[in-house]
């Protein structure tokens, strides 16, 4: 089975929200916090729904996701 997990860059992030509607399997949403900017920033807030796909990555203008595939043996 092929787990995913991804990471945010918070500082790169501008919260347009293209990864959180593109997200098949709900993974992203917009966090309480803020980077330097005064951005609320996207956050991985249900990480173990991600496949890895890397829709959010691919569609994300500021280059601020990062997805990795991982095996998962069991």
């Amino acid at each position: 089975m092929v787990k995913g997990r991804v990471e945010i860059y918070a500082e790169a992030c501008k919260s347009c929200l293209y990864c959180v509607e593109t997200c098949p399997r709900g993974v992203l949403s917009r966090s309480d916090g803020t980077n330097s900017k005064g951005y609320q920033y996207i956050a991985p807030l249900r990480p173990e729904l991600c496949i890895g796909c890397g829709l959010c990555a691919r569609i994300c203008p500021d280059a601020a996701i990062s997805v990795y595939k991982e095996e998962q043996h069991g």
